[in-house]
């Protein structure tokens, strides 16, 4: 018999954050294609075109890798190697998941400790980008971005470790 979790606060909290990912992927994705059509019908048509549109569309395409890769690590979609694992006897893949999942928590932490550090000098400095908007909103993904994965791939590694420790028993 399978367990319904979908009405424990902690999911249904997951399932809002998902839909909020979702989300914000999408307006940026919109909001790139209608800002880049538009930036081409303006020059080619009217010999004109929207100012900040180019500043724009290039923090979008930021925004949306960034929203894109935790999309793809809440579900272990990402791009991975498995050339190696192809071959491995099927009583080592949780041991190479665990320390798969472990390293990237890492390196995700890592990169989500020193962009923290960055945004953290562009808050200070005041830098803006364009029209006003500060450095440091366009850079909040980057820390953000590497700080969710880096939760998954700790989520995914305590998994595998309880995968290892229940099927042993």
């Amino acid at each position: 018999m399978k367990t319904d979790f979908s009405n424990i606060p902690f999911h249904r909290f997951q399932s809002f954050l998902q839909r909020l990912e979702d989300t914000f992927l999408i307006g940026c994705f919109s909001l790139l294609i209608i800002l880049a059509v538009a930036q081409i019908v303006l020059r080619n048509v009217f010999g004109t075109g929207i100012l900040w549109a180019d500043a724009l569309v290039r923090n979008l395409l930021l925004w949306i890798t960034f929203l894109g890769a935790m999309i793809a690590s809440r579900s272990n979609n990402h791009i991975n190697i498995d050339l190696f694992t192809r071959f491995m006897p099927v009583r080592v893949l949780p041991y190479i998941s665990l320390l798969t999942a472990t390293f990237t928590m890492m390196i995700c932490s890592t990169a989500a400790f020193f962009s923290f550090q960055f945004v953290k000098a562009e808050y200070e400095f005041a830098t803006t980008a364009f029209s006003g908007i500060p450095v440091w909103i366009i850079a909040s993904i980057i820390p953000l971005g590497f700080g969710v994965m880096a939760l998954r791939y700790g989520c995914q590694a305590i998994t595998a470790l309880w995968n290892m420790r229940t099927s042993t028993s």
